[in-house]
């Protein structure tokens, strides 16, 4: 509801850019609230367009002494003119105010906020703030337009959650005396034990009771509530509707996991957190390391829901999975520095994945005799190209990018042996079947099939699926896809030619180049596999001026030539 233009600091910081880019972008009505007094290695604080005041941030005292004067002669044209754009803009928005600025009378600072504050809560518009939270400038006012602008937990709709089992829609007031939920936003490594960060959206939460977990079934005890202030925390003994804590006690929760009133379950909507784009392996240094290492990476699992790990039977080593390079990179910094654990890692290895290109049908059939009881499973599957837009639509789970459908008749395969084919089709479909790449985006339909009234088991009609499932995607044609990242560089004009040829020699693909004072900030798509390294690169061919981020876009197809040699070492 409100935007805060941070790292107005940053080289090429440029706020009427910034502000620009909210409208035209997001679309958003952004109304700006404050203006920065400088910009870059310039930046000493802001000017608050509602009171006309200018407020310089003390950066020896991280931003807790702040100065109020009078705004600088050599920006009151300025302010005068975003003061009388904000007013307009509000006006605009709220007929009471509208009354008084079209008779041209005086609007004091409360009514101004109180228009501003009905536009928001109406989403009419999008108050817009700016600073630096490096340097902690700009943050208290922020935090102070959070209390202004945005509602309180009584002014915001009853949260929205399902029952675990049945799915079915319900609501939580936000009522002490409601039974309680809360969601799981945060988990933090702590000496005394992991800290977990609730935001309480019903009921009230009492030191030393017991919750339930709606998501893995499972129960947790609180044992502590904090009140925490920074690094400062304190104690509580209970902890109401509206409130965000922190709790000691949880074993078995995640971020994004519901904790709830055991006799009366719900699930909260979670975050998505998108599959891993790379992975490396990672080995104890010595024996004492070994031990340590599972439980640190447990660790790590729960403060972070985007990293995964598991061992690898087939090689003995222990594979992590991440968002990307630097992410992986922390994550073992993590480990060495912070939980002194010795760890040698390998090479990161990207996430490839495969799909299939068409429609086809196919039988398996397994059936096994063997003296005493055999085993007989028989069914018939279709596959075809699908997205989780398609599954959406069509009102399917598309669980692991999976979406499954039986379409059966006349009871050629019994119920109970249903199930058993959809997890033949998955566990397929998990250990691929192109290159050993999970596959993704694909329905499964089962048509048909046939049953022993002896020989017919669950086990047997998953061998089938499992033989029905490789079939039929060979049938269809495999493709391998890789995962490819967006990619922002910011770079001085100079060095504008080298980074947009080395991300050409990249397989990158140039989608924006923007103008941003004398720099320019360059948009790529750019294949994973392709970006090792390229934090050095880009400052090498910079002179160490160039930054960049990147974040996971898509999976693509890899093209023919890369393929075959992709193919070629994951077959080895």
């Amino acid at each position: 509801r409100i935007c805060f233009i941070n790292k107005m600091d940053k080289m090429a910081a440029d706020f009427n850019f910034s502000f620009a880019s909210i409208g035209e972008r997001l679309g958003a009505n952004a109304i700006a609230v404050q203006i920065p007094i400088g910009a870059a290695d310039t930046l000493e604080g802001i000017i608050n367009l509602i009171n006309m005041k200018a407020y310089y941030f003390s950066e020896e005292e991280l931003g807790a002494v702040v100065e109020e004067r009078d705004i600088p002669d050599n920006m009151k044209e300025e302010a005068d003119r975003w003061r009388h754009e904000l007013v307009e803009k509000v006006a605009d928005l709220d007929d009471e105010l509208a009354e008084k600025y079209l008779a041209d009378e005086d609007i004091t600072e409360e009514e101004l906020i109180a228009a501003l504050r009905r536009a928001t809560l109406a989403i009419k518009c999008h108050p817009v703030f700016c600073g630096s939270a490096l340097k902690n400038i700009g943050v208290q006012r922020l935090l102070d337009g959070v209390i202004d602008y945005l509602p309180n937990p009584l002014e915001v709709p009853e949260i929205k959650g399902t029952k675990p089992k049945t799915d079915e829609p319900v609501t939580r007031p936000s009522d002490p005396s409601a039974p309680f939920s809360a969601l799981v936003f945060k988990v933090v490594n702590d000496a005394h034990g992991d800290l977990t960060y609730i935001r309480v959206y019903s009921g009230t939460l009492e030191k030393g009771s017991r919750v339930l977990n709606s998501n893995n079934g499972k129960k947790e005890n609180v044992s502590r509530i904090f009140e925490m202030h920074s690094k400062d925390r304190i104690a509580r003994e209970k902890c109401e509707a509206g409130e965000i804590v922190a709790i000691v006690g949880l074993k078995n929760s995640i971020t994004g996991e519901t904790l709830c009133d055991a006799n009366d379950p719900v699930v909260l909507e979670r975050m998505d957190f998108p599959e891993p784009v790379i992975s490396m392996s990672i080995e104890p240094a010595t024996t004492a390391d070994k031990d340590k290492l599972g439980n640190a990476l447990t660790t790590i699992r729960r403060e972070d829901p985007s990293f995964r790990s598991h061992y690898d039977e087939e090689t003995g080593q222990t594979i992590i999975e991440g968002m990307g390079e630097l992410h992986l990179e922390i994550i073992t910094h993590k480990l060495t520095r912070d939980m002194k654990i010795g760890v040698n890692v390998g090479r990161p290895r990207v996430a490839y994945r495969e799909a299939i290109l068409g429609h086809a049908e196919a039988r398996g059939l397994h059936k096994k005799q063997s003296g005493g009881r055999g085993q007989f499973g028989d069914v018939v599957i279709t596959v075809e190209p699908f997205t989780a837009e398609d599954a959406e639509e069509a009102g399917l789970k598309f669980n692991d990018n999976i979406a499954f459908e039986e379409n059966i008749f006349g009871g050629s395969v019994p119920r109970e042996y249903i199930p058993s084919v959809e997890a033949g089709c998955r566990e397929a479909a998990k250990s691929g079947i192109l290159a050993g790449y999970p596959l993704i985006n694909v329905k499964v339909t089962l048509t048909d099939g046939s049953y022993h009234e002896v020989d017919s088991s669950q086990v047997a009609f998953e061998q089938a699926g499992i033989l029905a499932m490789r079939e039929a995607c060979r049938k269809a044609g495999l493709v391998l896809l890789e995962p490819v990242m967006k990619v922002q560089v910011t770079t001085p004009d100079d060095f504008l030619g080298a980074i947009t040829g080395d991300l050409n020699r990249r397989r990158g693909m140039i989608v924006e180049t923007e103008q941003r004072s004398n720099t320019r900030v360059i948009t790529a798509e750019c294949p994973l596999s392709e970006m090792f390294g390229y934090a050095t690169t880009a400052r090498g061919l910079s002179q160490g001026r160039a930054s960049y981020s990147m974040e996971p876009l898509d999976y693509r197809p890899v093209p023919d030539s890369v393929s075959k040699t992709v193919l070629e070492a994951a077959l080895v």
